[in-house]
């Protein structure tokens, strides 16, 4: 599949990633098509990203006309056999590998052998999933979006075992379509930033679980005297510190439980309570106007 061909993308997830990554592709004029297991779910998405595009004329990031394009360009559906159409499929579920094997057999199934099929997997195997995909192997590719995807310019691009590089060439050529930067990664634990930011948010949890500091001074030092733009503990409330937790694990796993990426108790538990930060209004910050 060559970049002048991709004429029109399926989304497979309507979270928080998905309808960024929409956002994204709708905006540079492609024909988008988000899906999403039932019509409840979907109409949720399509609002959350008519209030985000509407946010971002405000913010005069947007014109109208461009709002207005992208929102033409826009199609959801709670039939999956609506993206068969799809030159590029971007996959944006959860991180769970049984529910990958379902969708990317299902796409198998459904699209054309040369449709390229990508997954926004963080932290598990491009090549792994690749084994799900019957015809043509060779069309799956890693593409990793951040949080939050309409906005942040980086895309890692990861070449699995079976991945051509034909397909990595037009997946990085439609992030620059995207006005996105594209990395080319190999196909290891996390990829780069995700396996970067494990000890970032390890050590951090660690101090506090050790009493050294709170959180909000963690946050407080990274910003002030380390420069970056939000602190650990209110990127993990923005990413979702179930998703956050469901990485840790699965490169605390693919590492073969090497201690530097063991997950934290304070995260269990706060998932276990469904305390999942800004999604839940409710995370290492409260989100109702007070602090927590």
């Amino acid at each position: 599949m060559k970049i002048n061909e991709i004429k029109t993308i399926g989304i497979i997830g309507s979270g928080t990633m998905g309808r960024g990554i929409a956002i994204s592709c709708s905006v540079s004029g492609f024909k988008t098509i988000v899906y999403d297991i039932n019509d409840e779910v979907i109409k949720k998405a399509e609002n959350a990203v008519l209030k985000d595009l509407s946010k971002s004329v405000e913010k005069k990031k947007l014109t109208e006309e461009i709002k207005s394009a992208a929102i033409s360009n826009l199609k959801y559906t709670s039939e999956m056999n609506d993206v068969s159409e799809c030159e590029f499929i971007i996959e944006a579920a959860p991180e769970d590998i049984s529910l990958k094997k379902e969708i990317f057999e299902k796409l198998d199934r459904i699209c054309g052998h040369e449709t390229i099929l990508s997954t926004n997997t963080s932290s598990l195997s491009v090549t792994r999933i690749s084994v799900f995909v019957k015809n043509n192997p060779e069309r799956v590719v890693g593409m990793h979006f951040f949080n939050p995807a309409n906005i942040m310019k980086l895309t890692e691009i990861i070449k699995g075992d079976f991945t051509s590089e034909e397909t990595v060439k037009t997946t990085s050529e439609l992030s620059i379509k995207m006005a996105k930067v594209p990395v080319i990664a190999k196909d290891t634990p996390a990829f780069i930033v995700n396996r970067i930011a494990r000890p970032f948010y390890g050590e951090s949890l660690k101090i506090l679980s050790e009493g050294t500091s709170g959180h909000t001074t963690i946050d407080k030092v990274m910003k002030s005297c380390g420069g970056f733009p939000m602190g650990p503990f209110e990127l993990m409330d923005l990413i979702g510190i179930d998703i956050n937790f469901s990485v840790t694990k699965s490169v605390y796993e693919s590492f073969f439980n090497d201690p530097k990426y063991r997950p934290s108790f304070i995260q269990k538990k706060m998932v276990d309570a469904n305390i999942t930060g800004r999604k839940t209004n409710r995370g290492f910050y409260s989100y109702d106007g007070s602090k927590k």
